[in-house]
């Protein structure tokens, strides 16, 4: 297997048993225009087929314990592996849109004062409408390469590595390392640039108790990041109420309520609860970052049509046999 010996990027995937996803991240990074890349697996133990479908790709395969595991502390060892310029993060069950999303995803780096990019992120047909309005509502289709505030997302992110160096991942926090890395430097005055057209889908495959379990987890970390925070009994009634609202209704004018209602209450139930849960005992959220983590789409509907930033390249055909 020969690995690139001229390397400006190097792509860190995190990964425990995705069988079902890993081949089409490792297709996709391959049908990239991008050469000059290298990939480093973390993986926390997959009992799986994982391991054996990354070592047809080109990728060096880190392994670590899976009681050692934190977000944080994988990335940081797969960080270390790393000899490239900038370091592409990607969710071991995301895959590219188009054939140039490693080079839209490092572009803003020309400016030497972003510290981090992140991409576009949307569902596919399996993935459920609420997670469809969250991605909509956290990854809007025009880009912002000097956002104000810290939020980003390690599935679909890079960083300089220079930075890395100096201010490694917070290794004990049970989620949101992104976001913490990024408040980091943003108080260093460096920059978050968010680039819509560094799309790829993200594949979420979760019963209501992983989503619960998700969103608590990840407000346990918003609340060690910042201390003096709240959520309360009426947040959780609001932003419930709020989001199940807008998300019907959007359902209602799409053509998707009659299968979708049950679903949509049940998601956002388990959100908003798991995240008061992982809150209680927090400290107020910043409006800013409240109202993009937590507030609803709003009842009204785009009638501009506006389109999302195109790209001048074709989107990448993957096969059903990706995983194989």
């Amino acid at each position: 297997m020969v690995f690139n010996t001229m390397i400006k990027v190097s792509i860190v995937i995190r990964c425990c048993n995705e069988e079902k996803h890993i081949g089409r991240l490792l297709s996709g990074i391959q049908n990239q225009t991008a050469s000059d890349w290298e990939i480093i697996v973390v993986d926390s133990g997959s009992t799986d087929s994982t391991l054996s479908i990354v070592q047809n790709y080109p990728a060096k395969i880190v392994r670590i314990k899976p009681e050692d595991f934190s977000f944080g502390y994988a990335l940081n060892v797969g960080c270390r592996e790393a000899k490239g310029d900038y370091i592409v993060l990607a969710s071991a069950h995301v895959y590219p849109v188009y054939r140039d999303w490693i080079d839209r995803l490092i572009a803003p780096f020309e400016n030497p004062n972003v510290a981090l990019t992140y991409g576009k992120q949307r569902g596919e047909k399996i993935t459920k409408y609420s997670e469809h309005q969250v991605f909509k509502k956290w990854f809007p289709d025009k880009s912002n390469l000097d956002q104000a505030h810290p939020f980003c997302n390690n599935a679909n992110a890079a960083i300089r590595r220079s930075l890395w160096e100096k201010f490694p991942y917070n290794e004990r926090l049970t989620g949101l390392e992104d976001l913490d890395w990024a408040r980091k430097l943003k108080n260093m005055s460096f920059q978050v640039a968010y680039v819509s057209s560094a799309e790829v889908i993200h594949v979420h495959e979760e019963c209501p108790r992983q989503v619960y379990n998700r969103y608590r987890r990840e407000a346990i970390a918003f609340r060690s990041i910042f201390p003096e925070e709240r959520f309360t009994w009426i947040d959780f009634i609001r932003l419930f109420f709020g989001n199940s609202i807008s998300d019907l209704y959007h359902a209602w004018h799409d053509g998707h309520l009659l299968k979708n209602w049950l679903e949509i209450i049940i998601f956002r139930f388990m959100q908003f609860w798991g995240a008061y849960r992982g809150f209680i005992q927090s400290g107020p959220i910043s409006s800013t970052l409240k109202q993009t983590f937590y507030y609803p789409n709003g009842l009204y509907r785009n009638k501009n049509n506006v389109k999302s930033e195109q790209n001048n390249l074709e989107r990448i055909e993957y096969s059903s046999s990706h995983e194989q």
